[in-house]
C-alpha cells in the first residue's frame, strides 16, 4: 500500500492495464509489431515505445538525445514532438528488445509505486519540462495505459477489460471534460441541458448543464426536456472522446434526440485527448 490511499486506486489501475499490455504483446511475431492501431499514426511498436518512454520519465530517467526525421508529417506541435521522441528512437528495435525493455520498465515502476511515500500534492516531472502533482501524474498514467491497452486489443482482435479499474478512471476523466465540450466548444445555449446516456460494460447517465452565464457543469441527475440527448455504447463513447474515431464513422452507433445542429457540434468537438 502507498501512504496515501487516494493514490492506490491509480496504482492498481495502472498495474492491471500495463500487465495486460505486456501479456498482449509478448507472443507477437516481428511483423505484428508494425500493425496500425486506432491511435493516429502509431503502430503496435509505437504505442509500446510510448508507454516505455513515459514510464521511464516518471522514473526520472534522462530523455533520449535523438533528432526526429523530417518526414514525420503528423508531428505538428511541440507536444507531439515531445511524445514522438521516445517513439521514434525505438522504431528499429526488434520484438525481443521491445518486450524485454517493457518488462524491465514495469518491474522498476512497480517497485517505485510500492515504495511511494510522497503525498498526492508533491510536484513531479511532466511533459515539456513542466510540473504536475503526483496524483495527477498517476491518474494520467492510469488513463493513458488503459486507452492504449484498448488500442492494442482492437488491432490484435482481442477485446477485453472494458470494465476494468482503468476504465473507471477513463470514464471519470472524460466526463470531467464534457462541460467544456458542450458549453464552450459546441456553444450550447445558456440555461440548457445535454444528456449523455451510455450503456454497455460501463453504464451511466450524465447531464451537462449550461447556466445563465454560459458555464457548464456535469451531474448524475436526469434533465426534464434537455436540448439534446446522446445515447451510445461505452466503447463508442471512449473511442470518440479519445479521438480514435470520428462521429461520421460511428453514426449508426449514436442515437440523437433533440437539436440536431447542437448534437452535431458536440460530436464534432467530442475528442478531448491531445
Amino acid at each position: 500500500m502507498t501512504v496515501h490511499p487516494s493514490l492506490q486506486t491509480y496504482a492498481d489501475a495502472w498495474t492491471h492495464s500495463i500487465e495486460s499490455i505486456a501479456e498482449l504483446v509478448k507472443p507477437l511475431a516481428e511483423g505484428e509489431w508494425n500493425a496500425r492501431t486506432p491511435c493516429p499514426n502509431w503502430s503496435v511498436r509505437d504505442i509500446v515505445s510510448h508507454i516505455i518512454g513515459m514510464e521511464s520519465e516518471q522514473l526520472g530517467d534522462p530523455r533520449p538525445i535523438h533528432t526526429l526525421p523530417r518526414d514525420l508529417f503528423h508531428v505538428q506541435s511541440d507536444f507531439a514532438r515531445y511524445m514522438e521522441m521516445q517513439v521514434d528512437v525505438r522504431r528499429h528495435h526488434t520484438a525481443p528488445e521491445m518486450t524485454s525493455e517493457l518488462e524491465y520498465t514495469i518491474i522498476r515502476r512497480a517497485r517505485q509505486l510500492r515504495n511511494e511515500t510522497r503525498g498526492p500534492e508533491t510536484m513531479v516531472r511532466a511533459p515539456l519540462g513542466a510540473e504536475q502533482t503526483l496524483e495527477l501524474a498517476l491518474r494520467m498514467r492510469a488513463f493513458d495505459v488503459w486507452v492504449h491497452e484498448q488500442d492494442l486489443r482492437t488491432t490484435l482482435g482481442q477485446p477485453g477489460n472494458l470494465d476494468s479499474p482503468g476504465a473507471s478512471i477513463v470514464r471519470d476523466t472524460l466526463l470531467a471534460a464534457l462541460p467544456k465540450v458542450v458549453a464552450k466548444d459546441a456553444g450550447a445555449p445558456n440555461n440548457s441541458a445535454v444528456v449523455l446516456d451510455v450503456h454497455g460494460p460501463m453504464e451511466f447517465l450524465r447531464t451537462v448543464r449550461v447556466d445563465a452565464e454560459g458555464r457548464g457543469s456535469v451531474d448524475g441527475s436526469p434533465s426534464l426536456g434537455p436540448a439534446v440527448t446522446l445515447a451510445m455504447d461505452w466503447e463508442t463513447y471512449f473511442r470518440l472522446a479519445c479521438g480514435r474515431v470520428r462521429a461520421g464513422a460511428v453514426a449508426d452507433r449514436v442515437k440523437i434526440e433533440g437539436d440536431q445542429e447542437l448534437a452535431a457540434a458536440i460530436l464534432q468537438n467530442f475528442a478531448v485527448t491531445p
